[in-house]
């Protein structure tokens, strides 16, 4: 077992980025909610650049790019709408695990460790994600963006879940791909552990200087 793990009693894990590369699905969702309302698509590269904030910054961001100007609210509602009727459609359709997730994940359940899962995607979406890669029983808690008053980076997810396991944060490790959990890791109290593969803006996760970086969630075990 990792170093960082030893005198830890639970991890929290993000998912886009962290666990699963969900890129392609959101893509085409994103597209397709695009071309219904008469613009072109975006593409999965730009995609890759705007993941990391929760569904509706996604489509605000592909809105703004596909407009070039502010978008206007009630834009912004239809196209979401839109978005998560097609993503909700076809969630797991080209969606993967990276590789280490399943090894790290199970390892980590077997061990004792309480496991929380803390994104800032709707939380509608979670369950049928872990349920298709068969890991929904690892986690005692799961968090989406919209389960909670507040999201990452803020620390109160976080918190919430160390508070939910009876865990003092300074026991609680906190994993993920981008500035946004690592900002939440520190301001919670947590350790911090980044992964270089993930989704971050096409900023060095090292940039936020997380406590620790694995190339592979497979180290962790």
């Amino acid at each position: 077992m990792h170093d960082v793990i030893r005198d830890m009693r639970m991890v929290a894990f993000d998912l886009d980025g962290t666990l699963i590369d969900s890129v392609p699905d959101l893509a085409a969702a994103l597209d397709a909610s695009l071309v219904d309302q008469g613009m072109p698509p975006a593409g999965e590269a730009r995609v890759r650049d705007w993941v990391g904030n929760g569904s509706r910054r996604l489509v605000e961001s592909a809105l703004g790019d596909a407009l070039k100007r502010p978008v206007e609210a009630d834009e912004l509602e239809a196209c979401h709408a839109r978005f998560l009727a097609h993503y909700h459609a076809s969630p797991v359709a080209f969606t993967k695990l990276y590789p280490g997730v399943r090894e790290a994940i199970e390892g980590l359940a077997a061990s004792g460790l309480s496991l929380a899962l803390i994104t800032n995607k709707p939380k509608a979406f979670i369950a049928p994600i872990l349920e298709h890669f068969d890991l929904a029983g690892s986690f005692g808690l799961c968090l989406g963006g919209d389960s909670l008053d507040e999201k990452k980076p803020d620390p109160t997810p976080l918190l919430h879940a160390a508070a939910y396991f009876g865990v003092s944060p300074d026991a609680c490790l906190m994993v993920g791909d981008s500035r946004h959990d690592i900002e939440a890791g520190k301001r919670a109290g947590f350790r911090t552990l980044a992964v270089p593969y993930g989704y971050n803006h096409g900023e060095s996760v090292l940039d936020s200087h997380p406590d620790v970086l694995v190339e592979s969630l497979s180290e962790l075990v």
